[in-house]
């Protein structure tokens, strides 16, 4: 018999080292225009609207936080504003004994968010899943309970007030919300420039085992509690950080700061970007835009529209087929 040779199908696709060199290129121009949009922004908007891009970048730094949890290890926490309390308490009362240096501030109130989470990681690190989730949330709530009632320290329910920020030593403190915005996004860059590099550490491969499969990591010799323990306390560091962040902006911190609404908005941003950090920040801005502009536009719903939010990212798969397969009949 004579072997039958077949041609191989001719092909025009693009090779797969292409397609991921244009694909990083196109978002490598995105984020470059996005950065000069975000340095542009006070230049064209007004001094409110300057507040809220202020609110969204204190929000998208305690989504990363939320991210480093959830995201890399699998680990939904609700209660993330607890550190982000310790350090905006923290950056508070620093200000009021007369360091109003705002980098001051921001290292001492990671520092300060850092060891509150190491701290509690030893109880919140020891329960999974939903458990995990209640945790954490007790957490969050007994540090709010413990700023209400503080009132020596923390000034109770009324909260702290703060003086500006000053960027060095000398210098004028930021009033205006263009100068705050500024500031808050430099300090934002360069955190998210941590991030960034926390990400292509071995811990970041850890946590992203552990979350697929943590027995089995465990059984290959890694030290999937101490990994874990790492990663809390970096996401505590973060979140204590946009505190200083907060203090920064509303000069101000109390325990309503520390709600749970606050982790929830934080863990909805994260959920939005589907375990990227881009996604997870691109989700903070979005929530910050529907809550305060466009739900400002619509008598008050914005707690509505928030939740609509939610429930899109909660079911954004099954939506997504049935779309694709409603499209694909339409075009049969």
């Amino acid at each position: 018999m004579t072997p039958t040779t077949v041609a191989a199908p001719a092909t025009t696709d693009t090779p797969p080292q292409r397609v991921s060199a244009t694909s990083k290129a196109r978002g490598a121009a995105l984020l470059a225009v996005a950065l000069l949009g975000a340095v542009a922004l006070p230049a064209v908007v007004d001094s409110y609207t300057a507040s809220i891009a202020s609110t969204a970048l204190v929000l998208a730094t305690l989504a990363m936080s939320a991210q480093i949890v959830t995201g890399l290890a699998g680990l939904p926490t609700t209660g993330q504003a607890a550190y982000l309390g310790v350090g905006a308490y923290t950056a508070a009362l620093l200000a009021n004994a007369g360091l109003s240096n705002g980098p001051a501030q921001l290292v001492a109130a990671a520092a300060s968010g850092a060891a509150a989470a190491a701290v509690t990681a030893p109880f919140v690190l020891r329960s999974r899943g939903t458990a995990f989730l209640m945790v954490t949330f007790a957490v969050g709530e007994l540090a709010r309970t413990v700023a209400s009632k503080w009132a020596t320290v923390t000034g109770g329910d009324d909260g702290l007030q703060a003086p500006p920020v000053t960027i060095w030593p000398g210098t004028a403190p930021l009033r205006a919300e263009g100068y705050i915005y500024l500031y808050l996004l430099g300090c934002f860059l360069i955190l998210a420039a941590a991030v960034a590099v926390l990400l292509r550490t071995r811990l970041a491969l850890v946590l992203r085992g552990a979350a697929d499969h943590e027995p089995r990591l465990g059984a290959l010799g890694h030290h999937v509690t101490r990994s874990l323990f790492a990663g809390w306390t970096a996401a505590g560091a973060l979140a204590g950080a946009a505190g200083a962040l907060l203090i920064a902006a509303n000069h101000h911190v109390s325990p309503a700061d520390m709600h749970l609404d606050m982790s929830a908005l934080a863990l909805l941003a994260a959920a939005i970007g589907v375990g990227t950090m881009r996604g997870a920040v691109a989700g903070a801005v979005l929530i910050v835009v529907v809550r305060d502009l466009i739900g400002a536009e619509t008598g008050g719903h914005a707690l509505t529209l928030v939740g609509l939010a939610f429930l899109l990212t909660a079911y954004r798969r099954p939506i997504t087929a049935r779309l694709r397969t409603w499209t694909a009949r339409r075009r049969a």
